[in-house]
């Protein structure tokens, strides 16, 4: 079974974007980008919801980009190589390959997707993960934690949730960033 992977990028207060919809604060250096580039080598499967789609859907033609890094070249190939799923009820029609929308969440059906992966499924953006949080889909949490406090904006994690974690390893960067990887516990109460 494929573990589902909430991962992102945060301000020391638990923010993906500021309260302007700003993330400048939050993108990587050489470092941290390419230890996200060895993370997501095992990702077979994106879940996004559309604003973050929308977002990451630079990487389908990067390529392009001739002042493109080496690291920034060698995620554009890992981004390309997956499987998105984009949830929306808005979204008309993609501009990646290998993409398809879904007009909701449907916990059963992601359930049932990790069941039959042979790879690892990472979500992301705030509001989609929350829904599989709630839904105790996720299995693994990584989180970039930047040496910045926002003040406000979009939160990494909902509200009225309750999940107990394991500290499976972390990582401080010469920027500053420290990343933690946690893995949720499993009790006979929270097993499914």
């Amino acid at each position: 079974m494929a573990n589902l992977i909430y991962t992102a990028i945060t301000s020391l207060d638990g923010y993906v974007v500021d309260a302007d919809g700003n993330f400048d604060w939050a993108a990587p250096d050489e470092e941290v980008h390419a230890f996200v580039n060895d993370l997501e080598r095992g990702i077979g499967t994106y879940l996004y919801g559309r604003r973050l789609y929308e977002v990451m859907v630079y990487w389908e033609t990067a390529h392009l980009d001739e002042d493109l890094s080496m690291v920034e070249q060698d995620y554009t190939r890992v981004w390309q190589a997956a499987t998105k799923i984009i949830y929306s009820s808005t979204l008309e029609s993609v501009s990646s390959a290998r993409t398809t929308i879904e007009r909701s969440f449907d916990p059963e059906a992601v359930r049932r997707l990790k069941e039959n992966a042979d790879t690892d499924i990472s979500i992301g953006g705030p509001g989609l993960a929350s829904s599989a949080i709630k839904a105790g889909l996720v299995d693994e949490w990584h989180q970039f934690v930047n040496p910045v406090i926002v003040g406000g904006g979009t939160a990494f994690l909902p509200d009225d949730v309750r999940v107990t974690l394991d500290l499976l390893d972390e990582h401080r960067f010469g920027n500053g960033v420290v990343y933690l990887h946690y893995r949720t516990r499993r009790t006979s109460a929270s097993v499914a």
